[in-house]
């Protein structure tokens, strides 16, 4: 394995994860999502997300913070979240 510090994508966008909540997209481009893990179960040793909220949001820096969010929901576990966002993230970059 390299030394590197490699991002993780998941179709052709980053994923990062700070604790709770898992950022998809660049913030070079107009949009990213913002999942945030609200609740999880335990299986054997795993954690697993049970309800995740899904936001698009602008990355406009002079944008507030209220007005940065576009469109949100929440979902039972996260493929079906990260599902959702990353077809609201496609249909915002690809809408100009």
């Amino acid at each position: 394995m390299s030394e590197k510090n490699e991002v993780l994508t998941y179709k052709g966008h980053p994923l990062m994860r700070k604790d709770n909540l898992v950022y998809y997209g660049s913030m070079a481009d107009e949009f990213i999502v913002m999942l945030q893990i609200l609740e999880t179960k335990k299986l054997d040793d795993l954690e697993l997300a049970t309800k995740v909220s899904v936001q698009l949001q602008r990355t406009d820096p002079a944008a507030k913070a209220r007005d940065r969010v576009v469109k949100k929901t929440e979902k039972d576990g996260f493929y079906t979240a990260l599902d959702v966002g990353c077809v609201w993230l496609e249909r915002a970059l690809n809408a100009k």
